[in-house]
């Protein structure tokens, strides 16, 4: 314990502080079930910060293709609803997983052994970029197939933005973004969905009702709030999932513009925080990815999700890191953090099994 870091966990104790006064709020029910999954949190934090990950990165591979072969036999054998096949259902426990949401939290790993075991010499070349994109482009191929585009893209940019901020010869970014901007046209005629497409229309032309009623919420917040009996979109059930996806508008409508302020300000800290560390950590390849990559997953959850909610964005159903009610995503963010304390407060590991 004289080591643990306890700077990360007073960085956390804001998120978890408003997202329960504001789940209770809309809902006594939504709130104790907040609990349980903060429980579930604070418990699966302490196991990953228990466990002796840096001898034990060898497992890693193995844990990553289990979570593919996971996400194959959610196309042959998950099951659907609302016209998505996103889940696995686990017969003797009968309950679901959904291994899309697992797969960002693998992924990270992966990047991290493969970076640790082959370290650039200044920065990627193509071959050597090419090997490692395999393994974010796979992933995505199976969770867009589902479909779960939202998910799938914030894989991709989580993985290529770990490489970015590890090294790769600027020429194949360059060929990237012009890649991008030909295939593009291509994906959204063949590739997407009819709802998806749908969603970039609103966002273009037309808001959706979802995304109307969000704005007004966050416009009728001014720059105070109201009280909570005042609060009338979420109270008069005008704004819809107002706990989870747009939570943010709720936010606004209680605390105005300053709360808004206030919490865009938490996440630049944290992010700051980490991808301040992942830059100290130099050649500890390992941390510096796990770092990078949470502090990128952080930033694309959070921008994304508060950009849709004022129609800077289509809507794509991404929670606002640790303040939505829900427990996949919180718990998915704990193991990340539990994963991030070990790495920096049991830096003696390091030394007993080695860093390139």
């Amino acid at each position: 314990m004289k080591k643990f870091n306890f700077t990360l966990i007073l960085l956390l104790l804001p998120f978890i502080v408003i997202s329960l006064t504001l789940v209770n709020e809309i809902s006594y029910r939504l709130y104790l079930k907040e609990l349980v999954y903060i429980g579930i949190g604070v418990i699966a934090f302490i196991i990953a910060y228990m466990i002796p990950i840096r001898k034990l990165l060898w497992l890693i591979p193995f844990i990553y293709w289990l979570n593919i072969v996971l996400l194959i036999l959610v196309d042959l054998v998950g099951i659907k609803i609302l016209g998505a096949q996103r889940w696995l259902k686990i017969p003797l426990l009968n309950i679901t997983i959904q291994p899309s949401e697992f797969m960002k939290t693998t992924l990270l790993l992966m990047l991290g052994y493969l970076i640790y075991k082959y370290p650039p010499r200044y920065y990627y070349n193509f071959k050597e970029f090419l090997r490692l994109s395999l393994y974010i482009i796979l992933p995505f191929v199976l969770i867009a197939k589902e479909p779960d585009l939202g998910t799938a893209l914030i894989t991709l940019i989580v993985g290529f933005g770990v490489l970015f901020i590890v090294g790769v010869d600027k020429k194949i970014w360059i060929s990237l973004g012009l890649g991008f901007l030909i295939f593009a046209p291509i994906f959204y005629k063949y590739v997407m969905k009819p709802y998806q497409k749908q969603r970039i229309e609103h966002f273009l032309n037309k808001p959706s009702y979802h995304v109307k009623q969000s704005i007004i919420a966050i416009g009728s917040g001014g720059m105070y709030g109201k009280s909570k009996n005042d609060a009338t979109q979420t109270q008069l059930k005008f704004l819809p999932i107002a706990s989870s996806d747009f939570i943010f508008a709720y936010l606004v409508e209680r605390f105005g513009f300053m709360g808004a302020l206030g919490i865009i300000s938490l996440y630049f800290l944290l992010i700051y925080y980490l991808l301040t560390k992942a830059e100290e950590l130099k050649d500890d390849y390992f941390a510096k990815v796990m770092f990078a990559g949470v502090g990128l997953m952080l930033f694309i959850y959070s921008y994304i999700n508060i950009s849709m909610t004022m129609n800077f964005a289509p809507v794509v159903g991404v929670p606002l890191p640790l303040i939505s009610h829900g427990g996949t995503s919180f718990i998915n963010f704990m193991i990340l953090f539990g994963i991030l304390e070990n790495l920096i407060s049991k830096k003696e590991f390091i030394h007993t099994y080695g860093v390139k």
